[in-house]
């Protein structure tokens, strides 16, 4: 456990600056009248996530995490069922994206995730299902511009557009 814990760190950590290097063909920073650059969000995004990679380096030297004293092994079989189980309902929600769009699948994803595989109460599970779409919608399609897939359920949202575009 002790050592797969740096070496994802480290990938990770490739990956971030692979991903901060490849953001910076589209502009980063803020246009006047148009909102933030193509390529604002994965820049500042993979920045963030190299400092949590650098972050958890640092507690692993210092061996300051539960992982980093561990001498278990990385991957179990139950380990290896529950990544199959999240990674087949992922896969599963970028295929209904086509149908029913970002705010459609969220939800469901979000339905099996926290219910299903968390055990949660519905009440937790209904206040995520149902906010995260909503917030995900003003923060993406109203604040930043930016308009995710919608499937056939598009037409629902020219109400909205027309109140706050």
């Amino acid at each position: 456990m002790r050592i797969a814990e740096l070496v994802m760190a480290a990938v990770m950590a490739l990956f971030s600056i692979y991903l901060m290097w490849k953001s910076t063909e589209l502009n980063i920073g803020w246009i006047s009248g148009e909102g933030p650059g193509g390529g604002a969000w994965p820049f500042w995004l993979a920045a963030i996530m190299l400092l949590c990679c650098i972050w958890i380096m640092i507690q692993w030297f210092r061996r300051k995490s539960p992982l980093s004293k561990s001498t278990e092994i990385y991957m179990n079989a139950e380990v290896i069922k529950g990544v199959g189980l999240v990674a087949g309902a992922l896969t599963i929600t970028i295929f209904l994206f086509h149908f029913v769009g970002v705010y459609g699948a969220l939800p469901l994803f979000l339905i099996f995730y926290i219910r299903i595989l968390g055990r949660h109460s519905w009440l937790l599970t209904g206040m995520f299902a149902a906010l995260t779409p909503i917030v995900m919608f003003f923060f993406f399609e109203i604040a930043l511009k930016i308009t995710l897939p919608k499937g056939y359920t598009e037409p629902a949202f020219y109400p909205l557009y027309e109140m706050f575009l």
